[in-house]
């Protein structure tokens, strides 16, 4: 069986002029070896393909593969991590992960908590930040949080993120405008435990990986789960297992809101505990990091006892269910 590999390798747009943190979603080079060698070892061949304009030009001379495991994530727009599943879809060729509208439902966070709110998943209350005059209209009480309204790995979350007056509000969201062209999501800020909660499988057939409590180490953060922090998380941030109580409430949450965006084949849902102690949804990720020392989803999975290759098997397993291969 041959699988293709579709990927945004980090140093490529960094020489392209990307900042780190702008790059900060693209992959390793070492990740994309240590995939292509899980592959490898559950026997499978392996054919690198690269970022989404080295797909295309391949499928456009014929190349065609029984699956692509995708993990890229894509350059422009809220719909960025869809578009090789999109375009494997077209080609009628499977693809590992969530299909194209989760991806882009997932990617906007705002659209995604008004989908929980729905099936009455409990997230923050939260406003949506597009211009400087919307920041008027603000209605929730301090202290609040603000971060791009869609990016991931921390991107544009920073200690002044939490937010205690208007004026640091206004500050905050401004920067957000400005740095990443897009709008501010502001919600109230939870002050208790932060859990990531890991999945693999489908519907059914979901097995929970782990629940991973973040303890961030470096107090310049201020408790917050910023870019840098996460970026240097062997340095500045603890993991623990965690299957307490409250353990249990964050994997509900995070299991409810798995299924309700109907995920597939693998994930992990952010979920914090609010000063009641009640968990509530933060946001998903069902495209997951996979680097194998540094992404949280392989990090819980080893902590659990799952090797990278039987999680890489896992999700190859999910996929291979689904499209009955």
């Amino acid at each position: 069986m041959k699988i293709g590999l579709t990927f945004d390798l980090k140093s490529e747009y960094i020489k392209m002029g990307l900042s780190p943190e702008e790059a900060a979603e693209f992959d390793r080079e070492e990740t994309i070896e240590e995939i292509e060698r899980a592959l490898q070892e559950l026997g499978y061949e392996t054919d690198r393909v690269g970022h989404i304009f080295a797909l295309v030009d391949a499928l456009s001379k014929g190349k065609r593969w029984d699956l692509i495991f995708n993990i890229a994530e894509g350059r422009f727009g809220y719909g960025r991590e869809s578009q090789i599943p999109a375009l494997l879809m077209a080609y009628q060729i499977p693809c590992v992960f969530s299909h194209p509208l989760l991806l882009s439902v997932a990617m906007h966070k705002a659209i995604c908590k008004q989908i929980l709110i729905h099936y009455q998943i409990p997230t923050p209350k939260f406003a949506v930040v597009s211009k400087k005059e919307d920041i008027d209209s603000i209605n929730l009480e301090y202290p609040l949080f603000v971060k791009p309204i869609a990016e991931g790995t921390s991107k544009g979350i920073h200690p002044d993120s939490k937010v205690e007056s208007f004026e640091q509000l206004k500050k905050s969201c401004l920067y957000v405008i400005d740095e990443f062209d897009q709008p501010a999501l502001v919600e109230r800020y939870l002050p208790g435990r932060e859990f990531t909660v890991g999945f693999v499988g489908t519907g059914k057939d979901t097995e929970v990986v782990a629940c991973m409590e973040v303890f961030i180490m470096d107090k310049s953060h201020g408790g917050v789960y910023t870019y840098e922090a996460k970026e240097y998380s062997e340095e500045k941030v603890r993991y623990e297992l965690s299957e307490d109580e409250d353990a249990q409430k964050a994997i509900k949450v995070a299991l409810d809101a798995y299924k309700a965006l109907e995920c597939k084949d693998g994930g992990r849902v952010d979920v914090r505990l609010d000063e009641n102690g009640n968990a509530n949804f933060i946001e998903i990720n069902p495209l997951p990091g996979l680097h194998f020392s540094h992404s949280d989803l392989p990090i819980m999975a080893s902590l659990k006892g799952i090797n990278f290759t039987t999680l890489l098997s896992k999700i190859v397993n999910s996929a291979r269910k689904r499209y009955n291969i």
